[in-house]
């Protein structure tokens, strides 16, 4: 078997190719893609330092007030990438949440979202104690690496299939 039958063959593990020829098209023709393809690693850049924020106040029960800046940084940051992902998902795929392609990482998307406003609505509202706010927040930060790694696999098999079809 080929490399690029392997290739392929890996790639179509959804059942359908991730893109049609013209999706494909407006997704390299979009701005979207490169707002994405920034937005991404400054979310998971500002993610690792606020938990490494958290993780020394559990710890150490110092620097609250810098974790609790942290988080909600971070939680700017997340609704962003959602905003500017949902206007992607309609440029590329003609809806704005929910494209087939991108159906359970919509899904899990928006229990990422929930944990983390349930840490702002809490901190807000004094409903938590600070740990229990930094334990909401690493649920929130737990969730969204399985998200980050359900759109890392997607971008994999992307490009599997993009080699594919050379």
């Amino acid at each position: 078997m080929s490399s690029a039958t392997t290739h392929t063959a890996s790639a179509q593990t959804l059942g359908r190719r991730l893109y049609s020829d013209a999706e494909r098209v407006r997704r390299d023709k979009t701005k979207w893609t490169l707002v994405q393809g920034v937005l991404a690693p400054v979310q998971f850049l500002v993610f690792l330092v606020s938990l490494v924020l958290v993780i020394r106040y559990l710890t150490t029960g110092l620097g609250y007030e810098v974790a609790t800046l942290s988080i909600v940084i971070k939680t700017g940051t997340l609704l962003l990438i959602m905003v500017t992902g949902a206007i992607w998902e309609k440029v590329v795929f003609g809806q704005y949440l929910f494209a087939p392609a991108f159906y359970w990482e919509d899904v899990f998307s928006f229990a990422v979202i929930a944990l983390h406003l349930l840490y702002i609505f809490a901190l807000y509202a004094d409903a938590l104690g600070a740990t229990q706010l930094m334990y909401v927040a690493l649920a929130a930060y737990t969730a969204y690496v399985i998200n980050a790694g359900q759109f890392v696999w997607k971008l994999r098999l992307a490009r599997l299939d993009a080699e594919g079809r050379k």
